[in-house]
């Protein structure tokens, strides 16, 4: 187990070094170095590239990635699905519309004297249609009986969000539908440091309530007539995962755009690697792979070497899906993991 973290620590502080250094200019390691405390470097520019476009985009690598995987482990525990997750079961399709409404109604916004074009609006908005689909979603769950209905459940929500979107769309002007579509590439290099500066909050209150997120989840894989008889407040738990999940993803989705697969393979990953359903282990190490998946994932999306970058979301969506794949086949059946 500590050689796991070990190793998973160090190929984290390789993975952040790639993402800092590697694209269409290369730094050195020592330049980097160089510039963390603050002495000269060869290439003036070196500097501007690291601390205003590199490191921002590496850090939101970070809080995405890790975001993202802690998403899928609270919902494919609380459903104890193995395939549930923010894009599976439409949270990332909720937070999309939220971002829609706040793209396509500027004009409507304006005219009602509000200004919902900051970031903060946008993330407000992500957060807000997550929060509310899968609010949805859990309704249904109640209603349901088997894991299958409810991910068609999931899916018919995500594709009548996808339609509003599509109608929204349709009536806006080209400039804003042409910036929507860039958003849904998924793209960490747009986000800002004073971007980061709203969304390094929003998720580290989602990390510090996953603290308290503990002892529910591992009681949950017992069942839900085991949370009952050991006393847990089963109302305040759903809502508790609930909040938690739609402001991580959302915050993230609202920033990064809505980035598939890392939140469905991570945890599967994790539980592999360290044989247990613990959520003391599982949480932080989820929160870690999480991170270096991304990062590494964004290192091949700007192709080392070239001026132009790959859409995120198409990189993580070629590795995601046979890396499942082949986790399903490895293990022959991917549930049992619960």
């Amino acid at each position: 187990m500590n050689k796991s973290v070990l190793i998973l620590v160090i190929v984290f502080i390789v993975a952040f070094l790639l993402d800092v250094t590697f694209g269409s200019v290369l730094i050195p390691v020592e330049a980097l170095w160089n510039i963390v405390i603050g002495e000269p470097v060869d290439h003036p520019a070196w500097e501007r590239i690291v601390l205003n476009y590199r490191l921002p985009r590496a850090i939101a690598g970070i809080l995405a990635g890790s975001s993202l995987g802690l998403s899928g482990l609270y919902m494919q525990t609380f459903f104890r699905n193995p395939l549930a997750g923010p894009y599976v079961l439409g949270i990332s399709a909720g937070a999309s519309l939220g971002v829609a409404l706040v793209v396509f109604g500027e004009s409507l916004w304006m005219i009602l004297g509000l200004n919902l074009t900051s970031g903060f609006s946008m993330a407000f908005g992500a957060i807000l249609g997550s929060f509310l689909v899968f609010a949805v979603v859990l309704f249904f769950s109640t209603k349901v009986k088997d894991n299958t209905s409810l991910l068609i459940i999931g899916l018919m929500f995500s594709s009548a969000t996808s339609a509003v979107v599509s109608i929204l769309q349709f009536f806006s002007n080209p400039e804003d539908v042409q910036s929507y579509l860039v958003w849904t590439f998924g793209d960490l290099g747009s986000v800002t440091l004073a971007e980061l500066e709203v969304l390094f909050p929003l998720v580290a209150i989602g990390w510090i309530g996953s603290i308290l997120l503990i002892k529910p989840l591992n009681i949950f894989l017992l069942g839900n007539q085991y949370a009952k008889n050991a006393g847990l407040n089963m109302t305040l738990a759903k809502y508790g995962v609930i909040s938690i999940t739609a402001l991580l993803s959302g915050s993230i989705t609202a920033y990064c755009g809505p980035i598939a697969f890392i939140g469905l393979a991570t945890p599967h990953i994790a539980r592999m690697i360290l044989n247990t359903s613990d959520h003391r282990l599982l949480i932080p190490f989820v929160g870690l792979l999480g991170a270096i998946i991304l990062m590494c994932c964004d290192v091949i999306s700007r192709m080392p070497g070239f001026s132009h970058s790959l859409p995120l979301n198409a990189i993580t969506s070629i590795l995601g899906g046979p890396l499942v794949v082949w986790l399903i086949v490895k293990r022959g059946n991917i549930s049992n993991s619960f």
